[in-house]
């Protein structure tokens, strides 16, 4: 067919392409040659499919450019995309070879000025941590139970409803001493160091409200929201802090200088409040546990002691039994003696009247004479006998008395009683009672409880 041009020289004709092979080949060059780009713009048209996978344009006032992010990329956007916003994103140029679109498959997004704020992060954080303000060795543990608790925040916050709602519910009986201050803005880091300021001379006061931890909280927001919490000087404020200080500031992706310098970091501001101390319940559970452990031990000694003592009873007996023991030993004593001494003059007598017969008459006044003396001498020994059986006697009823006023049973026949209190512990002062207390009180026939109406000493 005639078409009117020549032929074309097949030196220098162009090559004919497939369309997929021609949009495959500009996608590559356009790898080689950009990836990976970053750009500034703003989003228009932006839309987010079931998928999760997110499309919108990027536009300035020169041109605009398709962009797509996946759900993998936009599960990890720290805010809402919205339409209007200026944002940078970092990601690679692509052709969608099905309609041979440019585009730009975004991994990475942030609201515009945000490179420059993390750089600047970065930097702070490297100086400080050489200075060794982020050491572990520096940090200070909280408080088991603490007697009060600091609080840093905005009036107006979020984070201070939730911190005072978990507090209340974990700590109702320790007392809270907030400290506002703006959590945003040019004035805010001015504001939480003024703020800190005023708890640390608190916490400082002997005669003040005492305060043992610091929370330092602000809710959740971008890196600009947050900006405060980055701030040098409040940085080392916070290191300067006579109590632990705990900082729950964003979300738990959000860190903040202020979360690397404080004694320990809390991923969200009830998260914080949570963190100074364990609830109620497990401490009184804890307590009542304690007080059933020690009310065992207290019966088992107890029981251990009566019954020891008991044993001890068993083996002394009372005094005047043994007193009456003894004194029917000495009477059976002292009655041997004499029926032993009548039988040796018996014998004396007979031995005497038998050789009173056998001697010549001629001795026998002085026979006389020696019968006159034994018979003296016999009326004399039941004296003799008598007397130091009557001081031995007389011994033993001193001794009797001195032992019958060491009995206490006799005491308590008396009128007298012996108190003592719930854990067996003697009475014996007035001041050692107190209104309302019980006492047991032992009296010669028995014990009773009573309780005390009013301690009056002498």
């Amino acid at each position: 067919m005639n078409t009117g041009f020549p032929p074309p020289d097949p030196a220098t004709a162009p090559r004919v392409w497939q369309v997929g092979a021609l949009t495959r080949a500009v996608a590559d060059a356009l790898e080689a040659r950009f990836n990976p780009v970053a750009a500034r713009g703003e989003i228009s048209g932006f839309s987010r499919a079931a998928s999760g996978h997110c499309y919108f344009a990027l536009k300035d006032d020169r041109g605009q450019l398709r962009c797509a992010m996946f759900r993998r990329a936009a599960g990890l956007l720290d805010f809402a995309p919205r339409e209007g916003d200026e944002v940078e994103v970092r990601g690679r140029l692509s052709v969608y070879e099905p309609r041979g679109d440019l585009q730009l498959v975004v991994e990475s997004m942030a609201r515009a000025g945000q490179g420059a704020l993390f750089e600047q992060f970065l930097r702070l954080k490297a100086k400080l941590e050489a200075e060794g303000l982020f050491d572990a060795g520096r940090k200070r543990a909280l408080p088991a139970m603490p007697r009060g608790i600091g609080v840093v925040t905005s009036l107006g916050a979020a984070a201070l409803r939730d911190v005072l709602h978990a507090l209340a519910r974990r700590l109702p009986h320790v007392p809270v001493l907030l400290a506002p201050a703006a959590v945003q803005g040019a004035g805010a880091p001015g504001e939480l160091r003024q703020a800190l300021q005023r708890l640390y001379a608190l916490a400082t006061d002997a005669a003040a409200p005492p305060i043992d931890v610091i929370l330092l909280v602000r809710g959740g927001g971008s890196i600009e929201d947050l900006w405060a919490f980055n701030d040098e000087q409040l940085a080392r404020s916070i290191v300067a802090s006579p109590v632990p200080v705990v900082s729950g500031v964003g979300h738990e992706t959000d860190f903040t200088i202020a979360d690397f310098v404080a004694d320990l970091r809390a991923p969200t501001p009830t998260a914080a409040a949570e963190l100074v101390g364990a609830p109620r319940e497990q401490w009184l559970a804890e307590l009542q546990a304690r007080q059933e452990r020690l009310a065992r031990a207290l019966r088992r000694r107890l029981d251990a002691e009566a019954q020891r003592l008991d044993w001890l009873v068993s083996r002394l007996g009372r005094p005047s039994a043994a007193l009456a023991d003894e004194r029917r030993r000495l009477d059976r004593a002292a009655q041997r003696l004499r029926h032993a001494v009548v039988l040796r003059l018996e014998r004396e007598r007979g031995q005497l009247a038998r050789w009173t017969e056998r001697l010549p008459r001629t001795v026998a006044p002085a026979l006389t004479t020696e019968r006159a003396r034994l018979q003296r001498l016999a009326e004399r020994l039941p004296v003799a006998v008598a007397q130091p059986l009557g001081a031995a006697r007389e011994r033993l009823e001193r001794s009797t008395l001195r032992l019958s006023l060491l009995d206490p049973h006799l005491v308590l026949e008396r009128g007298y009683a012996w108190l003592e209190d719930e854990a067996g512990i003697p009475i014996t002062r007035a001041a050692q009672t107190q209104p309302g207390q019980r006492l047991a009180a032992t009296l010669a026939d028995g014990k009773v409880d009573v309780s005390v109406v009013t301690p009056r000493s002498r």
